[in-house]
């Protein structure tokens, strides 16, 4: 029906061209199933995809969250599901490996990566700011001696 009332809108804003309206109307239609594409299907299958990869990827020791918020840390991975260990009792459980929504360890590795890269450039930074600021002091020093 909507579509319907689009191709009406179409032809009514075309007025008498005919053809170059539908030709137009074809062109919006690419337009926007385009942009539908780039903006909703393509991150979804990304998103898809890194999910997959940190599924296939989960190491026993890895600490994990579930979809259903439970916490626990791999004992046992299988080509489907893992068991888990929870709580101070070491309660386990078995789960499907689609129901793992995070993996803290590699979350927390990432971190710690990161915080090391923005450090190793700070200090690359402070470094050429205190060469240019000696570069300038022994400047002022040779023409002082002048």
């Amino acid at each position: 029906m909507n579509t319907f009332l689009l191709m009406q809108g179409a032809q009514q804003a075309a007025g008498g061209q005919g053809g170059a309206g539908s030709y137009s109307y074809i062109i919006l239609m690419v337009l926007l199933v385009g942009v539908m594409y780039f903006m909703m299907i393509r991150p979804q299958k990304k998103r898809q995809k890194e999910e997959q990869e940190m599924r296939s990827s989960l190491e026993i020791g890895d600490e994990i969250i579930t979809i259903g918020g439970i916490v626990g840390k791999v004992v046992t991975i299988r080509e489907e599901d893992i068991v888990i260990e929870t709580g101070a009792d070491r309660t386990k459980m078995k789960l499907q490996r689609w129901a793992v929504n995070t993996n803290v360890t590699k979350t927390e590795q990432h971190r710690k990566e990161v915080e090391a890269a923005r450090e190793a450039s700070k200090a690359k930074k402070n470094k050429k700011d205190n060469d240019k600021k000696s570069d300038s002091v022994k400047e002022v020093e040779e023409k002082i001696e002048k």
